[in-house]
């Protein structure tokens, strides 16, 4: 800025009347904001940390880098972790089992696609109960959040079976049913702090969902996570016969679709598929698959064949 001030003055020196002083108050305004710019280097590092405004984004210089939080997650409660032993949490109990190895897997499917189209708020459900979505959600969830220089939420829209408290052993705690009656605080949504993850549980079964979800209150708060996030994993109930779905996937920005064999039959696959926005569908992941294998697992983006359908999470439990 020193050579701004020097050009400006010899500028002045050329001139006179009111050019010359329109030149030197500007030359006066100059030196006045780089005295502001020294006095604002010579501060000491803590004052660099002031606390980020509300809807910042993180600083991604380093990938080691803690990002900087809005306000209102600062004010968020930390919890433990205290993970079940039946919880099928591979991503955190198994970190080197071939399912954990399926999820970071799918994980960088994603942001690969990320790097063609809008792609943050993933929505994973199901055409009925007892194909695994909350188990692929949560593990997708957990192995996202690895990269510690991005924000990652798992937010639980099943309002009437909720899992993910007792799945991670926060014990019971407030969530999103509470959030649309006004309770709680910060929204409801807790730190796992050795996860690197965000959750927003659904708290107490509520009696209402779809009532709650068309309060108009939703929508709001799913605009406000998006600038808070880099990733929101969706945990939504099963297509059928629920309409809660079709709510949350008109907020989502792409949808993964769990099956599982034995228990999810053709016809209800065909009905399921149909009741979903065809842009948004980004693929079917094959749950509890009994005959996988790592040359399976190598091969399951390849072409696929005539006689399977996708493979993208096979043997997952």
């Amino acid at each position: 800025m020193s050579h701004i001030f020097d050009a400006l003055q010899r500028s002045e020196s050329e001139l006179s009347g009111t050019e010359a002083a329109s030149f030197s108050l500007a030359t006066e305004l100059l030196q006045a904001a780089e005295e502001k710019m020294r006095v604002a280097v010579a501060q000491p590092p803590a004052a660099a940390k002031e606390p980020a405004a509300v809807g910042s984004k993180p600083d991604h210089s380093t990938d080691d880098q803690a990002p900087l939080f809005p306000v209102d997650l600062q004010q968020c409660p930390s919890l433990s972790v205290a993970v079940p032993t039946d919880s099928r949490l591979v991503s955190i109990e198994k970190e080197e089992s071939l399912g954990a190895e399926k999820f970071r897997f799918l994980a960088v499917r994603l942001r690969h696609i990320r790097q063609t189209r809008p792609l943050k708020k993933v929505l994973i459900t199901s055409t009925i109960p007892q194909e695994g979505k909350s188990t692929v959600a949560a593990n997708l969830a957990c192995t996202l959040a690895r990269r510690k220089q991005q924000r990652t939420l798992l937010l639980e829209g099943d309002l009437r079976r909720p899992t993910v408290a007792a799945r991670f052993g926060l014990g019971r705690v407030a969530g999103l049913s509470e959030w649309f009656h006004g309770e709680g605080t910060a929204m409801n949504i807790y730190h796992l702090e050795s996860l690197n993850l965000w959750v927003l549980p659904a708290g107490n079964a509520a009696e209402n969902p779809l009532e709650l979800m068309q309060s108009g209150k939703l929508g709001s708060l799913m605009e406000r996570l998006t600038e808070w996030f880099d990733w929101i994993v969706i945990d939504s109930p099963p297509v059928l016969p629920l309409a809660d779905t079709s709510v949350w996937a008109r907020l989502a920005d792409g949808i993964l679709l769990v099956t599982r064999p034995g228990v999810t039959e053709k016809h209800q696959l065909e009905r399921g598929l149909a009741t979903l926005e065809k842009s948004k569908l980004l693929g079917a992941l094959m749950n509890s698959s009994t005959d996988a294998s790592h040359s399976d697992y190598y091969q399951r983006y390849g072409p696929p064949a005539s006689s399977s359908g996708s493979r993208d999470s096979e043997g997952l439990r």
